[in-house]
């Protein structure tokens, strides 16, 4: 007789309590091997296919897809040990211990199979039922396996309902509760047919207006309370200068031309920002720092992990290039191109999303020339860059049309004064204006 095991949705990590179930990679009554993904799913951080350390037959799915579930809720159930379907991969079924593609899975996933079925199949098969009421199909093997609940045939029965009646809306034509309840519920509205319900005015004021409603869950959750701890906890004060652009632009042609810089990728305007940024936190180290409430203490950081606002179709993240202060333009430049890929493919682990200790957004590409960002919690401080557009500007005593950016700079006012916040946002500007300022620091 089959072992039937469950598999629970683990602990992605840093902190992560759920998961949204995006896509569903077997079937009930497939045969996975040790470490196969079974599904896609996606955290408040990246998207994950998740494998099953069990090799077997697949007996049920906990879970449709869209639905949201807590760290700990079943996942599948897996039958192992069938001697006419043994393991794929030949392992034993305590598994792998595995739980993450790329967290410690290195064996390609055995290719997937259907099991046979046998060719006597009952008339109304029915169905186990599953966790958030899914119910998962019932699959026969060469022998039997022990899985199987008459919850949907008892409920039948209970309420009168020839099975015989229905056509199911599972696999092969099986009949699922789902099936059983919208029969039933048929049934009912034909022999009742109630009065409307009156619409409920509260006497406090005014019903809530009408509208489409989305959920606050996923990616848009987490920033969602975030960005309000943030507020709550972070008394910010925002400052912002206009810089004269043009050299640093003249700069990065030289950089990527036919010179030195020639062969090489080319180097980013962002890239160029956030390695002037690392010089800056190295002059400024209070705005590389956080604030330990329990303690009453500030901490300053002694490692720079660079944080980067990118827009996904999936919403706002923040990838994290690590030892930022170690690197130098070319470095950070190939690192973001890296990152901002893998956002943009949904393809960021948590370590990548996490851990940083200043953030640089650059709002121009918006085509916005300010604005006062909301810091990244637990972070002290965000610098914000504008767009680099040609305005008038007073060049060497005259009149000139120069290549202008706005900079801003929001602080946590706990971790240093006016003067900080002013003298880090002043250096960034000079160097800006003047890139060989930077050689001092090369």
């Amino acid at each position: 007789m089959a072992q039937v095991l469950e598999f629970r949705l683990p602990d992605l990590g840093e902190g992560l309590t759920e998961a949204l179930i995006v896509r569903w990679l077997v079937e009930v009554g497939e045969v996975v091997a040790v470490d196969q993904p079974v599904v896609e799913v996606e955290t408040a951080k990246a998207m994950v296919d998740v494998p099953c350390p069990y090799g077997g037959v697949v007996t049920a799915r906990f879970g449709e897809e869209g639905t949201e579930l807590p760290v700990g809720s079943p996942l599948v159930t897996v039958a192992v040990g069938t001697p006419a379907h043994p393991d794929p991969a030949g392992d034993t079924a305590e598994g792998s211990g595995n739980v993450l593609v790329g967290y410690g899975t290195s064996e390609a996933p055995a290719r997937r199979r259907r099991v046979r079925r046998e060719q006597a199949v009952p008339a109304a098969p029915v169905a186990p039922e599953g966790a958030y009421g899914q119910v998962a199909a019932a699959t026969r093997v060469d022998r039997p396996v022990p899985v199987i609940s008459p919850l949907v045939r008892r409920l039948a029965r209970e309420n009168g309902l020839d099975l015989r009646e229905l056509a199911g809306s599972g696999p092969d034509g099986l009949i699922l509760r789902a099936d059983v309840e919208r029969a039933l519920h048929a049934d009912a509205t034909r022999t009742e047919s109630p009065a409307p319900l009156p619409v409920a005015v509260s006497a406090d004021g005014p019903a809530p207006a009408e509208g489409t409603r989305v959920p606050l869950k996923g990616i848009r959750g987490v920033v969602a309370d975030k960005l309000s701890r943030s507020r709550r906890e972070i008394p910010d004060a925002t400052c912002w200068v206009d810089a004269d652009a043009t050299e640093l632009m003249h700069a990065r042609v030289l950089m990527n031309g036919s010179g030195t810089g020639g062969g090489g990728a080319k180097i980013s305007l962002l890239a160029l920002f956030a390695r002037i940024c690392t010089a800056a936190l190295a002059r400024y180290p209070d705005l590389n720092s956080t604030v330990d409430l329990e303690a009453r203490e500030i901490v300053r950081l002694d490692r720079v992990h660079l944080g980067f606002a990118a827009q996904t179709e999936r919403g706002l993240v923040v990838p994290v290039v690590r030892d930022a202060h170690t690197r130098n333009a070319e470095s950070i430049g190939a690192e973001i191109t890296r990152l901002t890929e893998a956002a943009r493919a949904g393809s960021l682990t948590p370590a990548e999303l996490t851990g940083g200790t200043f953030t640089l957004n650059n709002y121009g590409v918006f085509g916005v020339d300010g604005s006062t960002p909301i810091i990244n919690h637990p972070e002290a401080a965000m610098l914000g860059v504008g767009r680099i557009v040609p305005k008038p500007w007073v060049h060497e005593g005259e009149l000139a049309v120069r290549q202008v950016v706005q900079l801003s700079l929001t602080f946590d006012h706990r971790v240093c004064d006016g003067g900080t916040a002013g003298g880090f946002l002043r250096y960034v500007a000079d160097c800006v204006e003047q890139p060989a300022v930077l050689l001092r620091t090369l």
